[in-house]
């Protein structure tokens, strides 16, 4: 191969490597220059707070439909726990589900 062709591609790759190490310290400079987070553990304490209210909600609401109502038989009332035991438990599940959701979409950024 001709001997200026040879220079012209070793220093064409020195110069790319320059150039994508020159790219990666401007990044990890930025990066350093911004402030640290402090919103994640304010983030965390919301979070917390948020998800203990929807459960105390959710237990009350759940405590109110496990009463016996005046007009219902034994029979309706047992059935009626029953579907309310699950939707309860649909109900926590899903409350878990979007805390854990949250949680870990903060994690990725």
């Amino acid at each position: 191969m001709n001997k200026m062709a040879k220079k012209v591609i070793i220093y064409s790759m020195v110069g790319l490597l320059q150039f994508g190490l020159g790219v990666s310290v401007i990044e990890a400079a930025h990066r350093q220059s911004e402030p640290p987070r402090q919103e994640q553990g304010d983030d965390r304490e919301h979070q917390d707070q948020e998800r203990e209210r929807r459960i105390q909600k959710e237990n009350e609401r759940h405590e109110r439909e496990m009463r016996r109502r005046d007009h219902e038989s034994e029979r309706e009332w047992h059935e009626r726990q029953e579907r309310e035991r699950e939707r309860h438990d649909k109900a926590l599940e899903t409350i878990a589900g979007l805390i854990l959701g949250i949680i870990a979409s903060g994690n990725n950024n």
